[in-house]
């Protein structure tokens, strides 16, 4: 098994450096101003992967340019300041083997959001990145320092995210790729294991196929919406295309990429049965070879969907993890234009007939049973009684035999419902199923405002007062909300303080002498309030993990806002 060596890179504009933590021989690497020691170690460790935050994007290009002999700080201004991508600087580039695996995801805010939310660190060093001259030996060590703890934290998150790793890992055991394809994105690496062609296609994506199966009567009109030349665009502006309906009494929203259909502030109990279809549209997909015309190994994206149904219908979750990650990301490149799996009439295909055969379906239960939710690859039913389970369970079976889907059925007992992306699934078992932002469920790398949703779901599910629940914790970290500005602001300001940090850990505080805190718009100079943020605040960018709850927390803030969503939820 290959060695995993960590790695970041600093650059100003007579200096550089470089930390590097081999995890194998739990030996650090510090490179300052030194070309030939950064290429001694690359040639010792050429065919090991290194890893990075945003190393995609930005360090393994810095590393290249180094040994290609050219200033770390032009290729620093060509991706930071230019906004280019870095493999465009220089052909020579591609000469240097590198295997690079980049723990940062697609949506991902930056290290520093993860290291506040792992309650560690988040002050920014004090020596700035726009220095005009040599760095002293002073703000060398406390650079060094700076970056020693980035690569630390990678780690840890690296540790967080373990699984994409080690599903990266099998899918190049599995199909045989070279070590280069660590470097790629889950995206590129699945199109390449399909082998995508990135053919373009002059048919109009609005005249997609609609499935054989497909039977409507009462809600045939949905479908003919869909075949409206009329309707044949996504977006306008910042107004989306939609079709706004009422089915089976529950207001629904059709649109190009799902169904979505609830009613507000809806708190049910009863019979409740979840039903979902197993890896939906992935098995749309397969079924109907829909996005076929950009494989040229379509049979590779059968052994990844029928391997993540069978591990699946095994419980073997360590075994399924590879093939359900794989799965989970192909249907999804049929509508990125990066991918060489784009294929927009494709898409449409997928995302429609998947709405449609769920319209299918309603019209099936609906007069059997009552519609409480929908959405993009499932339906929330209340039955009348459990003796209509067996009749359900038929009828579904019949959607089955027609549509070539698989369906996993759930029992519930009761559902508190703000809207179809936020709501909590209770059984009488006290088993419970969350989703959206206000009630999911929390990692050590997502850990914001956690006392507000730990606290709703405590009311909700068990009815713990909310006041009792918050004043009886101590701890300061289960009350942070870590904010980061994006490039679109130059700084923070708290009351009237400018801060060098980007990201802050912020909690409310009584004395009214804390101020608020302003993000400033680089284009306008305006200050807007920071997202969720209480009038007045103190700021805790040190450590807070074990760190107990000061007299100046303002736990009464915190109270009500859990009331506030509790209201939006409809239950106080």
């Amino acid at each position: 098994m290959n060695k995993l060596l960590f790695y970041d890179f600093e650059v100003f504009k007579e200096d550089w450096l470089v930390v590097v933590i081999d995890m194998t021989k739990k030996k650090e690497h510090v490179i300052i101003n030194d070309p030939d020691a950064l290429e001694k170690l690359h040639s010792e460790n050429v065919n090991e992967i290194w890893v990075g935050f945003n190393s995609r994007h930005y360090d393994q290009y810095i590393l290249k340019g180094i040994l290609c002999g050219f200033d770390p700080k032009r290729i620093n201004d060509y991706i930071i300041v230019k906004g280019n991508p870095g493999w465009k600087f220089s052909s020579l580039f591609r000469k240097v083997q590198l295997i690079n695996y980049d723990v940062m995801l697609t949506n991902d805010r930056g290290l520093k959001s993860f290291e506040g939310f792992m309650g560690n660190d988040i002050k920014e060093s004090s020596v700035p990145f726009d220095i005009d001259r040599k760095l002293t030996q002073e703000e060398l060590d406390e650079t060094v320092k700076y970056c020693r703890h980035d690569v630390e934290q990678t780690v840890e998150v690296f540790l967080e995210r373990k699984e994409e790793f080690e599903a990266t890992r099998e899918l190049v055991k599995i199909f045989k790729l070279p070590l280069e394809s660590y470097s790629k994105t889950k995206a590129q690496l699945v199109s390449e294991i399909c082998g995508g062609i990135g053919k373009k296609f002059d048919d109009n994506e609005f005249e997609f196929p609609t499935v054989p199966c497909l039977k409507l009567s009462k809600y045939r009109y949905v479908l003919d919406w869909y075949k409206n030349p009329e309707n044949h665009w996504y977006s306008k502006g910042k107004t989306a295309n939609k079709l706004k309906t009422m089915i089976a009494g529950i207001p629904h929203v059709f649109a190009w990429g799902g169904i979505h259909g609830a009613k507000s502030k809806n708190t049910v109990t009863g019979i409740l049965l979840n039903i979902d279809v197993t890896a939906y549209y992935p098995s749309i997909q397969l079924q109907y070879k829909f996005g076929y015309r950009n494989m040229s190994k379509p049979e590779n994206f059968e052994l990844i969907h029928n391997e993540n149904l069978r591990y699946k219908k095994l419980g073997d979750k360590k075994a399924r993890l590879p093939f359900k990650i794989a799965d989970n990301s192909i249907s999804g490149q049929l509508k990125d234009k990066n991918s060489k799996l784009y294929d927009p009439l494709m898409n449409n295909a997928v995302c429609v007939n998947g709405q449609l055969m769920l319209l299918m379906l309603i019209e099936m239960v609906e007069p059997h049973a009552q519609l409480i939710q929908s959405n993009t690859d499932g339906i929330l039913l209340k039955l009348k009684s459990i003796d209509d389970y067996d009749l359900l369970d038929d009828i579904v079976y019949e959607w089955e035999c027609m549509t070539g889907m698989k369906m996993e059925f759930e029992l519930y007992s009761k559902v508190f419902q703000k809207d179809v992306n936020n709501y909590i699934l209770v059984d009488d078992n006290g088993k419970v199923k969350t989703k959206g932002g206000y009630v999911k469920k929390l990692t050590n790398i997502d850990y914001d405002l956690p006392i507000i949703n730990k606290a709703l779901v405590a009311y909700m599910v068990e009815g713990v007062p909310v006041e009792k629940f918050i004043n009886e914790c101590d701890e300061l970290k289960e009350f942070q909300l870590v904010s980061k500005i994006s490039s679109k602001y130059t700084h923070i300001i708290h009351g009237d303080k400018p801060l060098k940090e980007k990201c802050i850990r912020i909690f409310a505080s009584k004395l009214s002498s804390d101020g608020g805190v302003k993000k400033v718009h680089a284009a306008t100079g305006k200050a807007a309030k920071m997202p969720n943020s209480p009038e007045h605040c103190f700021l805790w960018n040190d450590d807070v993990n074990g760190v107990k709850v000061p007299s100046k927390l303002d736990k009464e803030w915190y109270i009500n806002m859990v009331k506030k969503r509790l209201s939006d939820f409809g239950v106080i």
